[in-house]
């Protein structure tokens, strides 16, 4: 498991489009302050600072193996309470459908697919996402833990949220926007409307806010055999 959670935490530092953000999320993850990172890995603490606050440019996988080696070891050296949390953890029961694309896919390709409509019209959908989850958001927001809820981000926060249940889709953004890691889309099965709020967070966050109405077990049918 400690192989697995370190290639996750490396492949998500690597792959996000904002690293630093993704290091102070892991960071915090393993409750652990940018002294303590720094001193393990034998750096001084502003640049620790100066790579979460974007001010150093994006590391590369040498400075990422350090920062994620150095995460796993001052967490066993305090029982290692982060990794077992990820042990223990199985895939959580809010998570109707989650797979990884072995390559990247068009973000217009992936709305295309589930018969989306972009309702954040001001936001490029040129991107790519490397993943989806398909999440009953009632279960997610009444029932996940921060640990649970790092879960549905699978092996890379580059990929498409797609929420089930969903009335006016408040909650949903509000829950991503309170979160240090965001997703690359964020898709809302059949909601009965979308609050102005919650295309308003998408826009600040620069997240793309897709709806669809296909048929649940269509949509996750088209989803699974996506690649």
């Amino acid at each position: 498991m400690r192989d697995e959670l370190r290639e996750k935490i490396a492949g998500e530092i690597t792959l996000s489009n904002d690293p630093g953000k993704t290091i102070r999320k892991w960071r915090e993850e393993f409750d652990l302050s940018q002294q303590e990172l720094s001193h393990a890995m034998q750096v001084s603490p502003s640049v620790v600072s100066d790579y979460e606050s974007g001010r150093r440019r994006s590391p590369g996988i040498v400075i990422v193996r350090r920062i994620v080696d150095s995460f796993l070891r001052l967490d066993e050296e305090k029982g290692s309470p982060t990794i077992k949390r990820y042990e223990i953890g199985g895939r959580s029961d809010c998570i109707v459908s989650m797979a990884e694309f072995r390559g990247g896919m068009r973000m217009d390709e992936f709305i295309s697919a589930i018969k989306g409509k972009n309702v954040t019209e001001s936001i490029d959908v040129r991107g790519h996402v490397h993943g989806y989850t398909v999440v009953n958001s009632i279960k997610a927001i009444t029932s996940l833990s921060s640990a649970d809820y790092l879960k549905i981000y699978g092996w890379s926060s580059e990929r498409a949220l797609v929420f089930t249940d969903v009335f006016f889709g408040r909650s949903p953004m509000i829950a991503i926007r309170a979160h240090p890691l965001t997703p690359a889309m964020v898709v809302y099965h059949r909601p009965e409307q979308v609050d102005p709020l919650a295309i308003k967070l998408a826009q600040l966050e620069g997240i793309p806010l897709v709806t669809t109405d296909m048929d649940l077990e269509e949509m996750v049918a088209r989803l699974e055999a996506l690649d």
